[in-house]
């Protein structure tokens, strides 16, 4: 960011030579002579200042903890497509966005195409995204063998990571009533998988993308976003989990929560995965769902 006034009060720069997302933490969003400015305290890699944003250079803003925001800067941001999502730290909690997007419609027309495909298409997605995460293609067509085979290469992984940090595991249990009324990991799968879910609804907000229209789950409003967050789970919201129970395990006077919401948002940051999860939206329906597609995950700076 820099500070003094940028102009381009009437550009409008195309998204694809935009850069992607700008974090924004503890401090006031506000516009001063048609210039947007950002006024913090201070909080991570920002020192406190008064700067000048280069909003028209940037496709979303997101906007964390500690912030305020005026009726004018939503109306310059509107103005010039620039979007903004209220988030919790690091990404962590996803509360809000103004309605944006992209230039372009094509990623959402072509997932509501191969979507409609339902014995073609439809499927074919779904085999691609479960050989990116399990890194290798599955000889089955059907959906619910293609969850089958996932859940017990999933049951697998909870044990390993259960010895590994030596942390009891009797299996997975949930129940959307009392989320709480469960042993101290199934918490914090329960707190880890939120916060990569919350990444995705940032992911497929940038994108445009459809959220209610998933390829391998179904009855959810936010069935795709939960698809793209299955992509991360071995990754992010499982290893997440474990630690953050070995963690509270030696600190018994912080909340599991706390620890492991933390923990999910250092690791969502330093793995970089909403750029990664944006990247993997974009592969999914640039490219052909031949369902052969083994490339590894993106690479994130």
């Amino acid at each position: 960011m820099l500070k003094g006034r940028l102009g381009l009060e009437t550009a409008r720069v195309p998204h694809a030579d935009r850069h992607g997302c700008l974090w924004l933490h503890h401090g006031g969003l506000y516009v001063e002579d048609g210039t947007l400015r950002f006024k913090t305290t201070g909080s991570g890699l920002l020192p406190a200042g008064d700067y000048a944003i280069p909003f028209q250079t940037v496709s979303c803003v997101l906007l964390g903890p500690g912030t305020t925001i005026s009726h004018d800067c939503l109306r310059l941001l509107a103005r010039h497509g620039t979007g903004l999502i209220a988030v919790g730290e690091d990404g962590v909690r996803y509360y809000a966005s103004m309605p944006f997007g992209a230039d372009s419609s094509a990623l959402a027309r072509r997932q509501i195409d191969l979507w409609s495909d339902v014995h073609g298409a439809r499927i074919a997605v779904a085999r691609r995204m479960y050989a990116w995460r399990l890194g290798e293609v599955l000889p089955a067509t059907e959906i619910a063998v293609l969850r089958g085979i996932e859940g017990a290469r999933v049951k697998t992984l909870y044990q390993r990571l259960a010895q590994q940090h030596g942390v009891a595991w009797t299996g997975r249990c949930y129940d959307r009533d009392d989320p709480d009324a469960t042993d101290p990991v199934n918490q914090a799968l329960n707190h880890a998988s939120t916060a990569v879910r919350s990444a995705a609804m940032i992911a497929v907000a940038v994108t445009s993308t459809v959220p209610q229209l998933g390829f391998i789950h179904e009855d959810s409003a936010l069935s795709f976003c939960l698809d793209i967050a299955d992509l991360f789970r071995e990754q992010v919201a499982l290893p997440v989990a474990f630690q953050a129970v070995k963690r509270a395990g030696q600190r018994p006077d912080e909340p599991l929560e706390r620890v492991a919401r933390r923990l999910a948002g250092r690791t969502l940051h330093q793995m970089g995965v909403i750029p990664a999860m944006i990247d993997r939206i974009k592969a999914l329906f640039e490219e052909k769902p031949d369902g052969d597609d083994r490339r590894g995950d993106a690479e994130c700076s």
